[in-house]
């Protein structure tokens, strides 16, 4: 097995979603795209993540959505040269979750999601309905413009770049559907279209934050594959899929949050954010996530058939530290962030709201692995610091 560094991304109304749940002193995660990042287009992957990262600092700088990330605007187009989007939220001190499925014209459908979180807090509706967490279609449509939130038009959700690979996946589709090729060639096939689209396979954007509280939130936010049958539900709205978050409490000593991306039906059918977020209430944070990768991934008993398992990982555990200074007591958050990918690369950006700048990193596989059957992993540790008195 190598081991080695991993990475992703956000966009800007991702991000502000989550400050919604937080106070201002936290810790930043986003992750863009566990697939394939061309070496051309690095420096851009990497900007985006800085630029994500650092917009937490200025929420009113207003700016275009970033063509190279797949949520929203600029995703994916499916068979039907349409965009539908997944996202989900989740908040880990109350626990509410909200996601959609499938849903058009939205410009970030994330916003949607956690509207629907936050509904979901406050309490039941009248005639004792409970309210809903999941709303997928026309349905979610309709329920997010009845609530306020603005449309896209459809002809304005898809930019050049992404018509442009709709455009090239269809030829090759075409094509394929017309040769008599043998498996080994349509095996090639496949690879050489998953490096040439690259981030346009599997690219998904997600975040974790966490804030001096101990308190934590993950969401994610997904276009979906290219060329997806039209009302593909991938894995940033399943439950215990996209996205985890909970809080310490009796029963586990660390607050966790995951955001996951890659092959949405490979990580539905491991739930790997719930996993992953179980697997680290282990004193080996490291140990434990190579683990989960390792054994509720790349070996697990759901994906038997498939010869390659592709997905990434971005995680954040964190318990209360107090540690005696001269002159008085500092209590804080000890943070772990690590992440880990099975696809050729990913990318990331961290930070806390006392750095001035973010930090940005494109992971791959060591040279001679197989996507799909090795991973890679790293991280860090970080102390978010403050007087005791700052406490409530």
């Amino acid at each position: 097995m190598q081991v080695s560094c991993v990475y992703i991304i956000i966009n800007k109304l991702l991000l502000l979603l989550l400050l919604l749940l937080f106070k201002c002193f936290c810790f930043y995660y986003f992750l863009s795209g566990a697939g394939y990042h061309s070496e051309s287009k690095a420096k851009e992957y990497k900007h985006v993540c800085k630029r994500a990262c650092q917009r937490t600092q200025h929420v009113f700088n207003c700016s275009q959505d970033s063509p190279f990330t797949n949520a929203g605007m600029g995703s994916n187009l499916n068979l039907s040269g349409e965009i539908e989007c997944d996202a989900s939220i989740m908040d880990g001190k109350s626990l509410h979750y909200g996601a959609v499925g499938a849903i058009s014209g939205m410009k970030n459908p994330v916003l949607v999601a956690n509207r629907l979180l936050s509904e979901a807090q406050k309490g039941k509706l009248s005639a004792g309905r409970i309210p809903p967490c999941f709303l997928v279609g026309r349905g979610a449509h309709d329920w997010a413009v009845g609530h306020g939130i603005p449309p896209c038009p459809s002809e304005k959700m898809a930019t050049k770049f992404s018509l442009s690979a709709y455009k090239r996946n269809k030829r090759k589709m075409e094509l394929a559907e017309k040769m008599d090729t043998g498996h080994n060639q349509a095996k090639k096939r496949r690879q050489s279209s998953e490096n040439e689209n690259g981030s346009g396979c599997l690219d998904t954007v997600g975040a974790v934050v966490v804030d001096l509280q101990g308190n934590v939130a993950a969401a994610v936010s997904s276009g979906g594959l290219a060329m997806k049958h039209p009302g593909r539900v991938g894995q940033a709205a399943h439950y215990g899929c996209g996205c985890w978050a909970e809080n310490a409490c009796n029963m586990n000593p660390y607050s966790t949050a995951v955001s996951t991306s890659g092959c949405g039906e490979h990580l539905i059918r491991t739930m790997l954010a719930r996993e992953c977020s179980a697997a680290m209430q282990s004193e080996d944070a490291h140990q434990a996530l190579l683990d989960a990768m390792q054994n509720k991934f790349i070996s697990s008993p759901f994906l038997a058939s498939e010869d390659r398992v592709l997905g990434g990982v971005i995680v954040l555990r964190c318990c209360r530290c107090v540690e005696p200074q001269p002159s008085q007591n500092i209590q804080g958050i000890l943070v772990e962030f690590l992440w880990s990918h099975t696809t050729e690369s990913m990318c990331v950006g961290y930070m806390s709201a006392q750095d001035s700048k973010a930090k940005t990193h494109i992971s791959r596989l060591p040279p001679g692995t197989v996507p799909g059957q090795c991973l890679a992993i790293e991280g860090g540790v970080c102390r978010l610091t403050s007087p005791m008195n700052w406490f409530g």
